[in-house]
Formats: structure tokens, C-alpha cells, sequence
């Protein structure tokens, strides 16, 4: 296992940590932030405070739990934008659901756990057009919010690859903003068709 800065999305986070040490080399250093429930605002200030310690030794630094809130993603994501030298952060998930499109957009995502890999779904994201998207937001209309938040973060996920959109702020926050829609009852079509026009509109010419 690479010990470069990344997110794991892993049931099991014990045997991945066992697993990231034993990939580890000898001066390497670990620092282990592991909740059962939430990560909370004072986990990540530990977390930063950790980074901040100097040090001419690799430092990786595992944070794990099964649920960060999205204050707590947003407080973590200048520090893994910015790493101090010589450290990095590998954070483990339970699922990509919870991620938040400006954290995913940052680190590259392993999928450890096939029971947790991603939803695939029938529409070619790198080619969106307007029949395409009507007939996906029709098909996908009486989903359920779980279902759509899924959705979501595959259609992220390849329009990031594609590299054929232009994924701004302003563009990765409608995607993260329609996630707490949807937990508010908002209809599947129109959360769907929000995030897919905003899409279609960021189209490189």
C-alpha cells in the first residue's frame, strides 16, 4: 500500500491500519485520530495540531470514524490541501456517501471493501445532453434519497474524470448543498435534474 495522502473506504478500519503500518518504512511515524460514531471539531484540531509538529520523519496521519459531519470535513480541508512537509493523511471511510464532493475532489479515493464500491449507473456522464438527462431524471424520479445520494457521487466522481466540465466552487458545493436537500425531503427529480443542468451548463466548449 502507497502511503501517499488518500481516503479509504473500508469496513474493517483496524486491518487497514494494521496494513498501512506494515507498509510503512522504518523512520516512518503514525498517528492514529479513530472514533466509533463521529469525527468531531476537536479531533480535527488534534489532527492539525499533530501536522504541525516538526519533524524530518514521514508522518502519516489516520483519522477514521463512521460518520464526519460536514463542519467537520470543511475544517480538515485546508490542512489536506495544505500539509505541512513531510506529512500525510489518509482518511478512512465507511462509504463514499458521506464525502463531500470538495473533499473527494482533493484525494484520491481506494475502495477496500467491494461491498462498499461505488453504484454504477446508466448514464454516460463525459457525453451529458439534454435527452439524456430528461430520460435519466424521468427513470430515476421515484427513487429514494439513500439511492440518489449514491447516484450523485458516481456522477461526481466521472465528471471529475472526464475532465470536460468546468469543476468550480461554486459547481462542487450545488453537488454538496443537494446532498442535504435530499435529507430534507426534497423530490429525487428535482435534485437530480439541479445537479445534472448545472453540469450540462459547465460543459467546456
Amino acid at each position: 500500500m502507497r502511503l501517499n495522502s488518500q481516503i479509504i473506504i473500508a469496513s474493517d478500519f483496524a486491518k487497514i491500519i494494521d496494513d498501512i503500518k506494515a507498509s510503512g518504512e522504518h523512520n516512518d511515524k503514525f498517528v492514529e485520530i479513530v472514533r466509533e460514531g463521529n469525527f468531531l471539531v476537536d479531533d480535527v484540531k488534534l489532527a492539525i495540531e499533530k501536522a504541525y509538529v516538526a519533524s524530518s520523519d514521514r508522518t502519516i496521519i489516520i483519522l477514521a470514524a463512521d460518520s464526519y459531519s460536514d463542519v467537520v470535513q470543511n475544517r480538515l480541508l485546508k490542512i489536506i490541501e495544505e500539509p505541512p512537509p513531510n506529512k500525510e493523511f489518509i482518511l478512512l471511510f465507511p462509504s463514499k456517501s458521506i464525502i463531500l464532493p470538495t473533499i473527494r475532489s482533493r484525494l484520491p479515493i481506494s475502495v477496500v471493501d467491494e461491498s462498499n464500491d461505488e453504484l454504477e449507473i446508466d448514464l454516460d456522464v463525459a457525453n451529458l445532453d439534454l435527452r439524456s438527462v430528461y430520460d435519466f431524471v424521468h427513470q430515476n424520479a421515484r427513487e429514494d434519497s439513500s439511492k440518489v445520494k449514491e447516484m450523485i457521487e458516481y456522477i461526481t466522481k466521472k465528471a471529475l474524470q472526464a475532465q470536460r466540465y468546468n469543476m468550480d466552487e461554486s459547481t462542487l458545493k450545488l453537488f454538496e448543498n443537494s446532498i442535504k436537500v435530499l435529507d430534507r425531503g426534497s423530490p429525487a427529480s428535482f435534485v437530480l435534474s439541479a445537479v445534472l443542468l448545472k453540469l450540462l451548463a459547465k460543459k467546456k466548449k
